[in-house]
């Protein structure tokens, strides 16, 4: 039996989908993870487009978020504002 590998890239069709993926992996992973999930929704909503947005080129996104990659935390916060995203700050509940 044939098996393939699950892309995550591909189920991520709409913005309500995105919110969700990446809020989970906010609240449960560590910084490698989060950099991990932002690649998954750049390449879903397209590198090239994310690219022009940022003023980043292809292939340096595809570095930068990579598994283990340690971007800058502005490429990040431009790539946020390019798929749509922000970072908010909620308070701990004890």
């Amino acid at each position: 039996m044939e098996t393939s590998k699950l892309d995550i890239a591909d189920n991520l069709d709409n913005n309500e989908i995105i919110a969700e993926y990446l809020n989970a992996v906010l609240e449960d992973g560590d910084h490698s993870d989060i950099i991990t999930a932002i690649g998954h929704i750049a390449k879903s909503i397209g590198m090239t487009k994310i690219a022009n947005e940022t003023g980043l080129s292809r292939p340096s996104l595809y570095k930068a978020l990579s598994e283990g990659a340690k971007p800058q935390f502005g490429t990040i916060m431009k790539v946020l504002r390019a798929i749509g995203g922000q970072i908010r700050i909620n308070p701990l509940t004890a």
